[in-house]
């Protein structure tokens, strides 16, 4: 490869929005085609971090590259074991998720898993405005009432040590399956399973990136290769696991994990199983997203994600674990169709939300964290406008719905390099909150309105160096640059092999410039589109979603008579002309004058 260039891309040390643009790793201008040691595919890969001896394994990830031993995991032979006994005994089993499209995958997963084992589990979706995250030891002891021995939580648990402690004096078992923090002291259960334990060995908690639902499938694995053992499949067929990959897919990809890894193999070869459209409320959810073509990783996270979701934030709890284990077809079409007008419902809510929460961040101009509370807010939104305000910002954002009886439950967004999880578990600690946990990226909480402001003061002390440290070092990276005749259907093409992306694994970004505006206006409610010509005589079109307001749209709006820019972003087909074409969706611009 190209020596690493510490030059900046195409010249741009401060962009319109006060960026540096950086290479990711080697230059890789494609005008010059001798800064190309190696093909497209390769420098992609060899810029998210794979040796060159590893190029071969991380093009085409794999299960069976990837898939770690699940023995590895602490209590997964404990978990895998206690499963088996059930299935022998035909023990009455439910599984707890929780109500994101992670616990909804997870249960799924679970379900389906044991039905084609010859035994029908339950299931139990908390309400997110009436119960909240995590099992109650109210809910986990009517479910023992009722007959469950055993119940396996997904997705919730590793910090539930007061329910847990009631299910255990109930006398039910609980098998934990999450990814979220530890505390040193572990609750107690019939097996914990999660690479984010604090005792677990290294490589077990190498894959403490996976969600709750990869964890799941690993159980899976664990379960059939102990039932293997006991000779349970002597005289029935054993259950196709890989069948279970496209809710790995989907539920890896919603909640934000790194695909690196075993997530990548997850995600990559959960789209071969979702193209198939074999899950009959999988592809009901596909039509009732109107995606016609091979699902994306970016599809899984902005059409079908959202819609699952949008049944625990402001719809009712079981419907995507509903949807997701449905044999009938009118059912799933029904139930998707049901998601698809919620998630319009949360859209509307979550606006009225952000507007109100954004009218607070005048005031905290100084604080490192955003922490904004209100009455009368949606819960299930707020998660979604934490996220807006941290993109909005570029700093860690934490809002909060406030209750009637004095208490607020907040949900938080981080940005890259800095532990919000780890913040709010130590808030706990210190007794500045009822309740909270999370991991790096992604944290919830429960707090009494009294102590907002001693929280708020708490997190920016301990996190404002951390915050610093990451904006100081905040730039866009580059893989590519290009002339206008280099944005073709062919390097989109050959840009996706390297997929699927995500959060660890980002998309590519491409500089193109210089180039004129030749046609730029706002379309939707805030919606940049623009038109560019390069001096090669080549044109593109080019979006920028929510961005009217920018400074880089403001300037390529009413600025850009007479001026040449360069234009960086990421490359997508636009499909809807007579033939395909590239178009940039622009993140940011620079004058190249």
């Amino acid at each position: 490869m190209a020596p690493h260039s510490l030059s900046h891309v195409l010249g741009v040390s401060q962009s319109l929005s006060g960026r540096a643009w950086l290479w990711r790793g080697g230059n890789m201008d494609l005008s010059d085609a001798q800064s190309l040691e190696h093909d497209i595919l390769s420098q992609l890969l060899i810029t998210r971090g794979v040796s060159e001896d590893d190029v071969g394994r991380h093009a085409a990830p794999t299960m069976r590259d990837f898939l770690p031993d699940p023995s590895e995991f602490r209590d997964m032979d404990q978990a895998a074991e206690r499963l088996a006994k059930a299935i022998f005994d035909n023990e009455q089993v439910t599984i707890y998720g929780d109500y994101d499209v992670d616990g909804a995958t997870s249960a799924a997963l679970l379900v389906e898993l044991l039905r084609g084992l010859g035994l029908e589990a339950g299931y139990y979706i908390p309400d997110r405005l009436l119960e909240g995250y995590g099992p109650s030891g109210e809910a986990l002891v009517k479910l023992s009432e009722a007959g469950s021995s055993l119940i396996v939580t997904v997705d919730c648990g590793a910090m539930a040590h007061e329910a847990l402690g009631m299910a255990r004096d109930a006398g039910v078992d609980v098998i934990v399956v999450d990814h979220h923090k530890c505390s040193p002291e572990l609750p107690p259960t019939a097996a914990l399973v999660n690479p984010n334990r604090l005792d677990e060995n290294d490589l077990a908690a190498s894959h403490g990136h996976l969600a709750a639902v990869g964890v799941a499938f690993l159980l899976a694995i664990a379960l059939v290769r102990t039932l293997r053992t006991k000779g349970f499949f002597e005289e029935r067929k054993e259950p196709n696991l890989m069948a279970l990959l496209d809710l790995v897919a989907l539920g890896t990809v919603a909640d934000v994990a790194a695909l690196h890894g075993l997530n990548r193999a997850f995600v990559a070869q959960g789209l071969k199983i979702l193209t198939r459209r074999e899950r009959i409320g999988m592809a009901a959810l596909m039509d009732a997203s109107r995606l016609k073509r091979a699902p994306q990783a970016s599809d899984l996270g902005f059409a079908l994600g959202p819609r699952i979701n949008a049944g625990g934030r402001i719809g009712e709890s079981t419907l995507g674990v509903r949807l997701l284990t449905t044999n009938d077809p009118e059912e799933a079409r029904e139930i998707a169709e049901q998601l698809s007008k919620l998630n319009e419902e949360r859209r509307a809510i979550e606006a009225e939300v952000q507007e109100a929460a954004e009218a607070q961040l005048l005031n905290q101009h100084n604080m490192a964290v955003h922490v904004i509370s209100g009455d009368g807010w949606h819960p299930g939104v707020i998660g979604i406008v934490a996220g807006r305000i941290k993109e909005k910002t570029g700093k860690p954002s934490i809002v909060i719905a406030n209750d009637s009886d004095g208490t607020g439950k907040g949900s938080g967004r981080s940005i890259s390099g800095v532990d919000l999880g780890a913040a709010i578990i130590a808030a706990r600690e210190e007794g500045l909150l009822v309740a909270g946990g999370g991991h790096a990226m992604a944290a919830g909480l429960t707090i009494q309105n009294e102590k907002l402001a001693a929280f708020a003061e708490f997190l920016d002390t301990r996190l404002a160096k951390d915050v610093d440290r990451a904006r100081t070092e905040q730039s866009m990276k580059l893989d590519l640059s290009l002339t206008p005749g280099g944005l073709t259907p062919d390097l989109v093409n050959t840009l996706e092999t390297a997929g699927p992306y995500g959060v660890g694994w980002p998309a590519p970004r491409v500089a193109v410039g210089p180039v004129r505006i030749v046609k730029a206006d706002i379309v939707g409610k805030d919606h940049l589109r623009i038109i560019a010509s390069g001096e090669d005589g080549r044109s593109f079109k080019g979006i920028a979603f929510r961005a009217a307001e920018t400074e880089m749209a403001q300037t390529l709006l009413h600025r850009s008579k007479g001026r040449r820019f360069h234009l960086a972003g990421r490359v997508k087909i636009d499909d809807w002309g007579p033939r395909p074409a590239a178009e940039l969706h622009l993140e940011d611009a620079a004058f190249a004058d």
